[in-house]
């Protein structure tokens, strides 16, 4: 039985600006066949062992022919797959795809087209364009420049459309930018008319040239301007200066690479884009349940002595989620600990206590296991009883520690630390072409998890991969882990959280774009 084809737009390029139902298509494709200006963001909501074919087009070569894309988008729906066809933009717009769902329809396969957001419309807005105005243009043609002048004279009426509407919008014309802005002078444009082009619009690459029709040409030239871009042709362009709103985010312009567990992830990609980064999720480390014999029996061992204790030392996050997923796959009941005093390290590990209905004490400063010591070491006596729930890769130092002061420690295994992280050529070559602009280890297991998996996908040497880009430490033993590595740490959190993290890189963008630190 034949499986089905989406042909789905995959929105200008940054990927919150795919529709929820394109999401859905990628989320339950067997198969996703993607282009060049498909976000590769967008790829990380497939299923596992989901296939992927990249069919890409660059200005001077073509990965596949168009023909061959149709035939294939046939062949695996033949196979029984679910497929997704993802295409930059709306696919309806110079996108091709009639083409794909007419052979499609020829052979009996049933598919949908799935609108996307145009860039035409939604680069020029990320560039503070509206591409109409009350006062400037009620209307807008949309246009394409990306064949030769001998074809674009064949299918343009340039003396129609020149004056047509009162903004044009040519699709893929960098290359033919002088050409076209003769055309609209020599059948009745103003050469003193508007230009912009805005090149990888809602990215990080994101970059405007303005000019006129009359000098377009030659600043395109002289800055080197490379495809893809949007051309923008009328007065609207004149609203930039005042209505341009991405470049001021604190963020903009840089892509920062987020290598935290997937589950963890989300508080800090969400960060970075409201404040207009691009955030490249690499997870490199998950957390599972315990999975040695040892680890399971002193975990079930802690569990069974929950009255015994004075204190429990709540060190991370991850702790305290699976303390309670532990609780409850074992029956043990929270008021155990009623008289035991519960403490969080940071505010992050405070909040996820008060979701569970538990107040915590919250240490407030030095977020790690010497601030612990200091803020309560007046207060720990010897033969006390203390529970530390923690990861496998937790420190020594503060064991160590309140077993030299006399307390009894039961230190519990609660999860692991594994390294994971999927093969990622896009990702590679980003890192060669100085795309990732910062790296962001939350942890000391992410920075040595990283280093493994660039090995693992063939960089002879990671560290010196890594020097293109700064590296941003959430906190002190985090820095030390990237130093000792042989990197270069840029950036380290005053306090260790996320949002101090990211109120690093935000002070960090704004040096980078100051003239006076170049």
């Amino acid at each position: 039985m034949a499986g089905k084809v989406y042909l789905v737009g995959a929105g200008p390029g940054d990927a919150r600006l795919i529709t929820i139902k394109g999401k859905e298509c990628i989320e339950k494709a067997d198969a996703i066949v993607y282009d060049r200006l498909a976000s590769p963001r967008l790829l990380k909501w497939a299923k596992p062992g989901v296939e992927k074919v990249y069919v890409g087009k660059l200005p001077d070569r073509h990965t596949m022919k168009q023909e061959e894309i149709n035939q294939l988008l046939v062949d695996l729906a033949l196979e029984g797959k679910v497929v997704v066809r993802l295409k930059g933009g709306d696919p309806t717009i110079f996108g091709r795809v009639g083409e794909e769902a007419e052979l499609l329809r020829q052979n009996g396969i049933s598919y949908e087209i799935v609108p996307g957001i145009t860039s035409a419309i939604s680069v020029p807005a990320y560039a503070g364009i509206p591409v109409t105005h009350r006062e400037h243009a009620s209307s807008l043609s949309i246009v394409t420049g990306h064949e030769s002048p001998e074809k674009l004279d064949r299918m343009i009426q340039w003396d129609k459309v020149t004056n047509a509407t009162g903004t044009l919008i040519f699709m893929m014309g960098v290359a033919k930018i002088g050409y076209i802005s003769r055309q609209l002078i020599k059948h009745g444009r103003s050469p003193a008319t508007p230009v912009a082009l805005v090149r990888w619009g809602t990215r990080a690459e994101q970059d405007t040239l303005t000019g006129t029709l009359a000098d377009i040409e030659e600043k395109v030239q002289a800055a080197d301007f490379q495809p893809p871009a949007v051309i923008v042709v009328g007065d609207v362009v004149l609203q930039r200066e005042r209505l341009k709103w991405a470049e001021k985010l604190p963020l903009f312009g840089k892509r920062i690479l987020v290598t935290r567990t997937r589950s963890q992830a989300s508080s800090l990609v969400s960060k970075i884009e409201d404040l207009g980064g691009e955030p490249y999720e690499f997870p490199v480390i998950e957390t599972i349940a315990p999975t040695s014999d040892e680890a399971v029996a002193g975990l079930r061992s802690a569990l069974d002595k929950l009255p015994i204790y004075d204190w429990v030392f709540f060190t991370s996050t991850n702790g305290v989620e699976f303390f309670f997923r532990h609780l409850k796959e074992y029956g043990r009941d929270i008021r155990s600990l009623a008289g035991a005093r519960i403490v969080a390290v940071g505010p992050a590990t405070a909040e996820a206590l008060r979701d569970y209905g538990i107040a915590p004490e919250v240490l407030k400063e030095r977020f790690q296991a010497e601030g612990l010591i200091d803020a309560y070491g007046p207060e720990l006596a010897a033969g006390q009883n203390v529970l530390l729930p923690r990861g496998n890769l937790g420190r020594s130092w503060l064991p160590e520690k309140l077993t030299e002061m006399g307390l009894s420690v039961t230190e519990a295994t609660m999860y692991e630390n594994v390294l994971c992280g999927e093969d990622d050529e896009e990702l590679m070559k980003l890192f060669a072409e100085g795309g990732i602009h910062a790296v962001t280890f939350t942890s000391s297991s992410t920075v040595t998890n990283l280093l493994k998996v660039l090995e693992r996908m063939g960089a002879e040497n990671p560290v010196e991969l890594l020097k293109g880009s700064a590296i941003a430490c959430i906190g002190p033993l985090t820095a030390q882990t990237a130093a000792e590595a042989g990197l270069d740490v840029t950036m380290m959190a005053e306090e260790a959280t996320i949002d101090s993290l990211v109120e690093a890189l935000c002070s960090w963008n704004q040096q980078e774009d100051d003239p006076r630190t170049r």
